[in-house]
């Protein structure tokens, strides 16, 4: 609700306050980086991109920080994302930033006494689930395997999580204090209540009548100024071969033997007992004794345990095996009942749970079912588990030849397999200069780990479907990030340009409409003046609230609406260059709050965080003016370079 108020708020420090379950800090990248720690003191050094009292951050340290984000970004965001894009878009500087902070909220809090023993740093490290087994203990194993996964070393994910704790000690008493005022959540209430009418007057480019035909030079100057708009991704010729359960039938047909002893040691297929049970268990002998005396006696069992205060829903087990029977008592028990006649009654026996009078309502035998009538069954079900155990191997036996050295055609020469190449596809499948081409859907799994790869680089079997298919996977050519010569889409480029032509006319028109209403003539007056026929305007109203219930589906000249003055009016680009919109506000309805005490309250609830946030970022703001703090721009700008590589403008 109140994102509309506020946005981009706060993006750094709180993460390792709000997640100091430090897997997301250390392994996902959330914190501080992990590739080399903090080095030694007295000035900054040359292979150092910062210091903080001495303590330096390492241009290896920001190179794998970076490294890292960029890897989870592609994974879970933009998979043709690169890093030249990437530090495009201010993640050196930023990702910088971000460790000097953690870095001088760690020598701040040594300097005033804080600390984090090694017994603090063991219980963060066995809380992460990622670290823990199935049974949700400590596994050592599996917290080896993430170091490896992220190369990283104990040691340094230890100084990672010292550094973590050290900010939660500092600032999480900051970021929890925050208390939001009844003036001020009312008032922020009171705005979500507002009411806004106005109107909006659409301006197409499609009213605008013909564009003159763009000439060849102005076709190649709007070419060279939008080349990035035509600009296909890096893309890729994969090699790939499919293998799953049809490449290992053979060796997974159920023998006659195996189906033999699957229907032996099957009970389900064997004849089977169950009774319908009902049963009182009382604390001593005597009174067991007592209540099946009564119904030797001829008192009904039901009346019986009545009389003992038992119901009749305390006292119905349903129907039971003999197995089902032992688990719930004993199996001395169990072997009593199932010994028994229908309608006799048994006990008193002694259990664990106290003693026992059983009576059996009713005995159901089922038949044993012949092998004949579930062959087919029990020969589907060993040859579904052959055939798993068999694609694993084979997975296996591939990649023990990968890595002896066989080629991708010797591996797939030696089992038998189909390999198939694709037209040169982006990072998403897609294939922009290949017309008619598809992605099968066995590619689009492999995508993630062929972009990874080289082109020449060793081929690497990937998952298709988990222990169900696997693919080799090969690289062949990579094709680099480039825009098609203009002759290739001329007729493309050609119409983008009258597009942004008329678009242009469309915009000078509305700017005309807009420049008549805030020079004081009424909004009918100046659509009438257009030297163009316009569509009719629409009258909109609506309140801050509906529009922040909306959240993205707001259409942006209604939200355009609450960003202007009463009684003036803006334009706003229709999207795809299809023209303008002239956005005109025309009356503000004031809300008040006190009438719905309810949304002061929820305000105050989604404020206080957003004021700990602000909290937290002041002390941070504070705790680099207490200490010093030095950068050196060379080693920045070397390895700005570095990470975009040779011959790449930055």
């Amino acid at each position: 609700m109140l994102s509309m108020f506020r946005r981009g708020f706060m993006a750094k420090i709180m993460l390792v306050i709000l997640v100091i379950g430090l897997f997301a800090i250390v392994i996902t990248g959330f914190g501080t980086g992990g590739g080399g720690g903090l080095g030694g003191l007295g000035g900054i050094s040359g292979g150092s991109v910062a210091s903080v009292e001495g303590e330096e951050i390492t241009s290896a340290r920001l190179s794998d920080e970076l490294q890292r984000r960029l890897t989870r970004i592609r994974r879970e965001q933009q998979p043709e994302l690169d890093m030249a894009a990437f530090l495009r878009q201010g993640a050196l500087e930023e990702v910088l930033e971000q460790l000097i902070d953690l870095t001088a909220g760690a020598v701040f809090g040594r300097r005033e006494g804080l600390g984090v023993s090694r017994q603090m740093i063991d219980r963060e490290i066995a809380s992460i689930p990622d670290f823990q087994d199935l049974s949700g203990r400590f596994d050592d194993a599996n917290f080896r395997r993430m170091l490896a996964q992220q190369n990283m070393t104990e040691a340094q994910v230890r100084e990672e999580f010292e550094t973590g704790l050290l900010q939660r000690q500092l600032l999480g008493p900051a970021a929890r204090a925050a208390h939001v005022p009844d003036a001020i959540a009312n008032q922020y209430a009171s705005l979500l209540l507002e009411t806004r009418s106005g109107i909006v007057g659409a301006v197409p480019s499609t009213a605008m009548g013909a564009v003159a035909e763009p000439s060849d030079a102005e076709l190649n100057a709007f070419y060279r100024t939008n080349r990035a708009r035509y600009t296909i991704p890096e893309r890729r010729v994969i090699r790939y071969a499919v293998f799953g359960p049809e490449n290992v039938a053979a060796q997974s047909q159920a023998t006659e033997a195996e189906i033999q002893a699957a229907y032996r040691s099957d009970p389900s297929y064997a004849s089977r007992e169950t009774r319908s049970l009902s049963q009182v268990v009382l604390p001593d002998q005597a009174a067991a004794r007592a209540l099946a005396q009564k119904v030797a006696g001829g008192t009904s069992f039901a009346a019986a345990a009545a009389q003992a205060g038992y119901s009749a829903s305390d006292i119905a087990l349903g129907t039971n095996t003999r197995e089902a029977m032992a688990s719930k008592s004993s199996p001395a028990v169990a072997a009593a009942v199932f010994g028994a006649a229908k309608g006799a009654t048994v006990g008193p026996i002694r259990s664990p749970f106290g003693w026992h009078v059983v009576r059996v309502d009713d005995v159901i035998v089922s038949t044993a079912k012949p092998l004949a009538a579930v062959r087919g069954e029990i020969a589907a079900q060993i040859q579904q588990r052959k055939a798993l155990n068999a694609v694993n191997d084979l997975a296996g036996r591939i990649e023990t030849a990968l890595g002896e050295g066989s080629s991708f055609d010797e591996v797939v020469a030696a089992n038998r397999l189909a390999a198939k190449e694709t037209a040169p596809v982006t990072a998403t499948g897609a294939a922009p200069d290949t017309a008619g081409w598809q992605a099968p859907p066995e590619l689009q799994p492999l995508l993630e780990g062929a972009f990874a790869l080289e082109p020449g680089e060793d081929p690497a079997v990937e998952t298709v479907q988990e222990n169900q298919r696997y693919a080799l996977v090969a690289v062949t050519r990579a094709i680099p990030a480039a825009a098609p010569p203009l002759a290739a889409i001329r007729d493309r480029v050609k119409a983008d340009l009258v597009v942004r032509r008329a678009s242009e006319r469309a915009r000078a028109v509305a700017s005309a409409i807009v420049a008549r209403i805030n020079g004081g003539m009424a909004p009918a007056q100046a659509f009438a003046q257009a030297q163009v026929r316009l569509p009719a305007v629409q009258t909109l109203t609506a309140s801050r609230r509906e529009i922040a219930r909306q959240n993205a589906q707001v259409p942006p000249p209604l939200a355009m609406m609450f960003s202007l003055p009463r009684g003036k009016a803006r334009i706003l680009a229709a999207p795809d260059g299809r023209g303008w919109f002239v956005v005109y506000l025309d009356r503000i309805v004031p809300g008040d709050a006190r009438k719905e005490p309810g949304l002061i309250q929820a305000v105050r609830n989604q404020f206080g965080p957003i004021l700990g946030e602000e909290y937290a970022r002041q002390f941070t703001a504070a705790i680099r003016g207490a200490v010093k703090i030095e950068r050196n721009e060379e080693a920045v700008r070397k390895l700005r370079s570095e990470l975009l590589g040779p011959g790449a403008t930055q």
